[in-house]
């Protein structure tokens, strides 16, 4: 029997801008392309269990004013699996990705309704109960943050996926303190890792952090997979998948986490769902933009 799962958080979109390299002051670069696409974390996380054939529940804020919510909201319409908030007066973030000819990219991102939360949009799902939900530490050290906190900790909710992201060791402490007492799985590479265990030892950081929780942490580390810890003590490393080229890295750790839930969803146990997610890291990486373009890998 398939897992339920709650991912809550942002869609936004991503402004894919190559250039040569990154800019410095008064240069003036003529980047070599620019192009829209779908992204925002949580709404990458839930087009991969969407397209896996997850039993999902996507609820994202879409604000209707200016550019990008209209294109956002447009692009979500065929997903049967989000419920989109349309907040018609407040206007909606993107994010700058400038990408390098490595793939290696660099955001800078612009904040909007996108990343705000409200107790109201989740009456509908008050009766739903879920195994999963998926929030990441964006929406977290928003101002609407303490409010996404409290919502969860009385929530039908049996597992906290938990991805803090390259921003959460600026989160205030004791906000960090409360989610951790939700017992959260945590998702985070190996920077994210060393920064909010503040500590300069992986082995050290990842004990620390399931101590904290009390439950199982992943680690990615890029091309050589991830690290897997489910009770203190020494890491399982599951190897990586080389990649057959590398386009960009835009929402490759957004693809693992959702691939990880996918697997969780399926009841399968957390080495086979990494295992499955550093696949779909790979293939993310070889192609443009965070959007699986071919999801026959999750059925694999």
């Amino acid at each position: 029997m398939r897992k339920h799962v709650l991912v809550l958080g942002s869609s936004c979109v991503d402004v894919i801008i190559r250039v040569e390299h990154l800019p410095k002051r008064e240069e003036n670069l003529h980047p070599t392309s620019q192009q829209f696409r779908l992204g925002g974390c949580a709404c990458n996380v839930a087009n991969i269990l969407g397209h896996g054939g997850a039993e999902v529940r996507f609820v994202t804020p879409i604000g209707m004013q200016g550019v990008f919510g209209p294109w956002v909201h447009q692009a979500l319409r065929p997903l049967p699996w989000v419920s989109p908030v349309l907040l018609p007066d407040a206007e909606n973030g993107c994010c700058y990705c400038l990408v390098e000819p490595d793939g290696e990219r660099t955001f800078l991102s612009i904040h909007g309704a996108e990343y705000t939360f409200s107790p109201e949009w989740m009456t509908p799902f008050e009766n739903q109960p879920f195994d999963y939900a998926y929030v990441c530490g964006l929406e977290i050290e928003e101002k609407n943050g303490p409010e996404l906190t409290r919502w969860l900790k009385q929530a039908r909710v049996q597992n906290l996926f938990y991805a803090p992201g390259p921003r959460g060791v600026r989160i205030p402490r004791e906000r960090t303190a409360q989610l951790f007492a939700l017992h959260p799985i945590l998702h985070l590479n190996r920077k994210e890792a060393l920064q909010l265990a503040g500590t300069d030892s992986l082995d050290a950081a990842i004990n620390m952090l399931c101590r904290q929780t009390g439950r199982p942490v992943i680690v990615t580390l890029g091309a050589d997979g991830a690290l897997v810890l489910e009770k203190a003590g020494d890491p399982c490393l599951i190897p990586g998948v080389p990649a057959e080229r590398i386009v960009d890295t835009i929402g490759a750790g957004d693809a693992h986490a959702g691939a990880v839930l996918l697997g969780l969803s399926r009841d399968w146990p957390l080495v086979r769902s990494v295992e499955l997610a550093n696949r779909v890291a790979a293939r993310i990486v070889a192609q443009e933009g965070a959007a699986l373009q071919d999801p026959r890998i999750l059925m694999e």
